[in-house]
């Protein structure tokens, strides 16, 4: 038997589905919800609605953006012949918090993994051969995982590189 009615236990349910979030804590934090007076609840549900309506991916380097292009890649003080791939938007977002990185990005949304039926097409490795088709790229960082699968994604695209005129870097971010 329950102690809590429905609609609490509903609410405990769908927070619990987030990830990261066990039981213990989606109680927590929608007994919190409870407590919190209506106009912060509603905050929370526009932020939700909004963020689901209007993030879209950047057209250039796949990240998460208000607007067609991001603001990292429509800032000119960044420079283009400086690009670093990474396998997800968190992971820019990581490099980015560093402040070590001045160049512009490249998400791959995954990594290769042929046991889970991921292959080159899976990924965005095309979009980044015409990036760096184009000319203006001299320097590719490589920033993937170091899982098995992030190591074989790095590998596959340092020779897929390989015939182009880039910058050869040692170093991983």
């Amino acid at each position: 038997m329950s102690y809590y009615p429905p609609s609490i236990l509903n609410l405990i349910k769908h927070i619990a589905r987030l990830p990261g979030i066990g039981e213990k804590t989606a109680e927590r934090l929608a007994l919190h919800i409870l407590r919190s007076p209506r106009a912060e609840v509603e905050k929370l549900s526009n932020s939700i609605i909004t963020a689901k309506e209007n993030i879209r991916l950047c057209k250039t380097c796949f990240g998460l953006s208000d607007d067609e292009i991001c603001q990292i890649c429509s800032n000119p003080a960044r420079d283009e012949a400086l690009l670093c791939v990474v396998e997800q938007p968190a992971d820019m977002v990581a490099v980015e918090k560093s402040g070590a990185f001045n160049g512009r990005y490249h998400i791959l949304s995954g990594v290769l993994s042929p046991m889970n039926g991921i292959g080159p097409d899976d990924i965005r490795l095309g979009e980044l051969i015409s990036k760096i088709e184009r000319g203006r790229v001299k320097e590719v960082v490589l920033a993937t995982s170091t899982t098995v699968e992030g190591e074989a994604t790095a590998a596959y695209i340092k020779e897929r590189l390989a015939n182009y005129p880039l910058k050869d870097r040692k170093s991983v971010v």
